[in-house]
């Protein structure tokens, strides 16, 4: 579970669950800066998921496909479950909108953004 000490990190969470992937990064990256060790390499897989969904929905998928990348290759390293957080779902759901976004199919953003589920 993530602890209640850290409403930065639940903020971005919500943000993201919410669809609001730029506002997620920004939020994110406040919790990203001071972190250090495993936490900020996750911190930085979650931020590139946002940020890669952002640029799908802006229209950019060359942008989108490179932070979906980059996101897998990081969050890989944190399954099943880091800190409460579903990380194995969160990786499926960056799997499937990479496919769409390589095959020009539409990423259900509902489903991706659901990603983040917190026990």
């Amino acid at each position: 579970m993530v602890p209640a000490e850290e409403p930065g990190l639940t903020h971005g969470i919500e943000l993201f669950n919410a669809g609001e992937f730029y506002e997620c990064h920004e939020v994110l990256e406040d919790v990203w800066r001071p972190s250090r060790g495993e936490e900020r390499l996750f911190l930085q897989a979650v931020i590139h998921i946002a940020v890669g969904l952002y640029h799908y929905k802006e229209g950019n998928p060359i942008g989108a496909e490179l932070q979906l990348r980059k996101a897998l290759s990081k969050l890989a390293g944190y399954l099943p479950v880091y800190r409460g957080i579903d990380t194995a779902q969160l990786y499926r759901d960056g799997q499937a909108a990479l496919e769409a976004v390589l095959t020009g199919s539409a990423v259900d953003i509902r489903i991706v953004s659901r990603g983040i589920i917190v026990s």
